[in-house]
């Protein structure tokens, strides 16, 4: 453990969102999830996954931004200090890692390079393996 700062931040593990969660299992229009849970990243992020797969790239970009910050607002909520830990593996996580990694996507999509770069730093920083396991899911799920 040398080298490891053992002061860091506790890693942050965002509530259950049982209601999202369940309302697209069973097929819900993204746009309804939306309306129904606007303070949910995670729907955010699928309504830009959507728009973003249509070629909707301005779209997927301001959807992106706002999943990003209701991501904010739901870690700040949980406790969590604009640095450390936001481990892929907490299910609840995923939502905000999800729109963090929706609006780097967008944000080269539209050519905002500053943007990307920051927001590869921003999901390095949450959790090393994000962007693959992102990229992963994405490509499991095509």
């Amino acid at each position: 453990m040398i080298g490891q700062n053992l002061l860091g931040p506790e890693p942050t593990h965002l509530q259950p969102e049982p209601e999202v969660v369940a309302a697209l299992a069973a097929g819900a229009d993204l746009e309804s999830v939306v309306r129904e849970h606007p303070e949910s990243p995670l729907a955010w992020a699928l309504l830009a996954d959507s728009a973003d797969s249509e070629g909707r790239e301005i779209e997927a970009y301001a959807y992106a931004r706002v999943g990003y910050h209701r991501g904010l607002d739901a870690l700040r909520k949980a406790g969590w200090r604009g640095a450390g830990p936001v481990p892929w593996a907490h299910e609840p996580n995923r939502g905000v890692l999800r729109a963090l990694y929706a609006l780097r996507r967008s944000a080269a999509r539209i050519g905002e390079h500053s943007e990307v770069t920051r927001l590869t730093e921003f999901l390095d920083g949450a959790d090393p393996q994000a962007i693959a396991a992102i990229e992963a899911t994405d490509a499991t799920n095509a």
